[in-house]
């Protein structure tokens, strides 16, 4: 179901796919909505709630002024609170999974599990290809073409328009998220406290094998290691092994909805 809350004068939305399970709570990346998440909330149904953001400046949110790190960590925790289900695992893909350990690293006590996908401590953002982006196409078909194999992981963000097709995320925005987004942020991964599961995709471009590595090593005994036959966007190019992967770990941890509260944070060991 489709919902709304404001923060100041913006108003976010987000899909809460409902159930009776524990709350997770999902965030996109860039050229993305929560709609991204459909096909994982169906596979962890209904053991999990999953409730997913569409984030500032993409899907049904508003646009805003900034999108900083500090601005997009402010709206997580907004959006948390909105909810008021108490301490929540948390999930995020690329630009989310950034907001995910930022959120996890500077309000501890708000977080009991934290899954990042595909996305490192130190971000370099390349955002050639979203200037490189069709502004307008006449027909769905048209701008599927023009996109050629990025074409499905861009389709839950297509728009029609009184004058054609486009995106819910505007272009300029994208580019501004995008270089906020690069930086050095070592010292929020390793001040994260909760269970962790880095879930990288073997064919990534944007998350080498090493810095992956580096990222568990700096936090021996807490984080672990997925790596599952993908490209960046691993959820959706191996959603049935991403599924089982979330699934696993946050089971393992005891977060289940039948567990009662927040589960016992014991070392999580080193898998690959």
């Amino acid at each position: 179901m489709r919902r709304f809350f404001t923060v100041g004068s913006r108003t976010l939305s987000y899909l809460d796919f409902g159930g009776p399970g524990a709350p997770l709570l999902a965030l996109h990346g860039h050229y993305n909505e929560a709609s991204a998440f459909a096909p994982l909330a169906e596979a962890l149904a209904p053991q999990w709630r999953v409730i997913a953001l569409d984030q500032r400046g993409h899907g049904a949110s508003d646009r805003a002024e900034s999108y900083a790190r500090d601005d997009y960590v402010a709206d997580l925790a907004a959006f948390h609170r909105h909810l008021q289900v108490g301490p929540v695992a948390v999930l995020g893909h690329s630009l989310g999974g950034v907001n995910a350990y930022q959120y996890a690293g500077r309000y501890a006590d708000r977080v009991t599990a934290l899954i990042v996908e595909d996305i490192g401590a130190d971000v370099d953002v390349d955002w050639s290809f979203t200037t490189s982006l069709p502004r307008h196409a006449p027909s769905r078909d048209a701008l599927t073409s023009a996109l050629g194999a990025a074409a499905p992981y861009l389709e839950c963000s297509f728009r029609q328009f009184t004058d054609g097709w486009g995106f819910s995320f505007d272009i300029g925005d994208t580019v501004a998220s995008q270089q906020a987004l690069s930086g050095d942020h070592w010292k929020d991964w390793v001040s994260v406290s909760c269970p962790t599961l880095l879930i990288r995709g073997t064919r990534s471009e944007e998350l080498a094998a090493d810095h992956a590595r580096e990222m568990i090593a700096r936090r021996a005994g807490q984080a672990r290691l997925a790596e599952l036959p993908a490209g960046h966007v691993v959820h959706h190019d191996a959603q049935a092994q991403f599924a089982a992967a979330v699934r696993a770990f946050l089971s393992e941890l005891g977060n289940r909805p039948d567990s009662g509260s927040r589960p016992e944070r014991r070392p999580v060991a080193h898998a690959r």
